[in-house]
């Protein structure tokens, strides 16, 4: 199933995110409950859910992910406040992708802020502990990061310690960042089966619950978290289309997060999304070394 990032704003709220993942020719999508740097949300009464939820039956698009925001960090050690602040942001947020409807929360784990991975490690489980109970609706899909600073969650085998300290682990699922993969040292591009034998040493496939698809800016371990558009990086088209074909996946929603791109107008700059040309490339197996042109030439 391939989809992409939409917003979630305005007039339309949900169903306005709805409405874009059409216009994308998407099959799923993935969205924020609110901006992802700040804690203002809508109410759930005001989201326009029930409208969002006929018009996805009515299309056809079956599932959907939430991604939880940046600003909730589990492994924070030095401010119990944070930590404190983190776990009750994620409670409200579990509760409202289940109001959306969605069974899947894609979180970071978290960050160490300098107290180093065990420490981090250790802080994550105790909040996803302090989060989840037997009666908890939607999973968590860690993602799997690129190990930027004092990220946690850049190896299978981080995760798969999360994942044993969990009480209710299972309702864990893991969300393959293939950008992150590569910056954190996988070879995405050259044995991506390679990748997926190291992850079976800690988790079966059938626990992937999402697959984000972005080239990278970087080269194989560089550790620095840059997206680039599918067919632009050190990743490559062939290997990226190549995964959404491979039938592991076929019911998997893998979602677009590649940078928009950008033209000047009328002496300014403006930004347009990538998706549905991206998303249409996919499909016919074709790379398009004029991206951006036709990407411009949709939204004139």
């Amino acid at each position: 199933m391939l989809g992409s990032h939409v917003g979630l704003g305005g007039k339309e709220q949900f169903l306005g995110s709805v409405k874009e993942a059409l216009s994308y020719g998407a099959e799923t999508f993935m969205v924020y409950t609110g901006a992802p740097q700040n804690t203002r949300r809508k109410d759930i009464s005001e989201m326009r859910i029930p409208e969002a939820k006929a018009l996805m039956e009515e299309s056809g698009i079956r599932e959907f992910v939430v991604h939880a925001p940046y600003i909730i960090n589990l492994g924070n050690t030095l401010k119990p406040e944070s930590f404190e602040f983190s776990v009750e942001f994620l409670r409200e947020e579990l509760r409202r992708t289940a109001a959306m409807g969605s069974r899947t929360l894609v979180l970071h784990p978290g960050s160490h802020v300098g107290e180093g991975d065990d420490a981090g490690i250790m802080q994550i489980i105790r909040g996803i502990n302090e989060t989840f109970d037997a009666d908890t609706e939607v999973r968590i899909a860690l993602e799997t990061m690129a190990g930027k600073g004092s990220e946690v969650g850049r190896t299978f085998e981080q995760l798969a310690r999360i994942y044993d300290g969990v009480v209710h682990n299972n309702k864990l699922r893991l969300c393959l960042d293939t950008c992150h993969l590569n910056d954190a040292g996988y070879d995405v591009k050259g044995n991506f089966d390679g990748v997926l034998e190291e992850m079976e040493r800690y988790f079966p496939i059938n626990q992937v619950a999402c697959i984000h698809l972005n080239d990278s800016k970087n080269e194989q371990g560089a550790a620095k978290d840059r997206h680039e558009n599918i067919g632009y990086g050190t990743i490559g088209f062939d290997r990226l289309c190549a995964i959404t074909r491979m039938p592991e996946f076929k019911d998997t929603p893998i979602i677009l997060e590649t940078p928009y791109m950008s033209a000047e107008e009328g002496g300014k700059d403006r930004t347009y999304p990538p998706y549905r040309e991206e998303i249409a490339m996919l499909r016919e197996g074709v790379f398009n070394p004029e991206l951006h042109k036709a990407v411009l030439a949709a939204y004139q």
